[in-house]
């Protein structure tokens, strides 16, 4: 079974404001087993456009990447991180487990 991913940019307005949005996805997340592979950081635009903050987030499955953005414990959260309070770009994306470069 492959992992899925969220993958989010996002420009904040009001950081007060987003931390109450990153206090409230931590229950969904524990809930559904997430890792954290990028979140903010340094980042540099090679290509294309970009937003102030990125981050990447492992699941178990693609499955439960969907299943935790559809559960009524993220939507509580999002609520708290939609504008004017950020403006963002999430995708959900199923992991690759094919072959690799040699």
């Amino acid at each position: 079974m492959s992992k899925g991913y969220w993958i989010g940019r996002a420009n904040v307005s009001n950081l007060d404001a987003y931390q109450n949005y990153i206090t409230a996805n931590a229950r969904p997340f524990a809930k559904y087993g997430t890792r954290f592979l990028v979140r903010g950081g340094s980042h540099e635009v090679v290509e294309g456009t970009s937003r102030q903050r990125n981050v990447v987030i492992e699941f178990e499955s693609y499955q439960a990447a969907l299943d935790c953005y559809h559960s009524s414990e993220y939507e509580a959260a999002k609520a708290l991180r939609l504008p004017p309070v950020a403006e963002g770009d999430l995708i959900i994306i199923e992991g690759y487990g094919g072959p690799q470069p040699e």
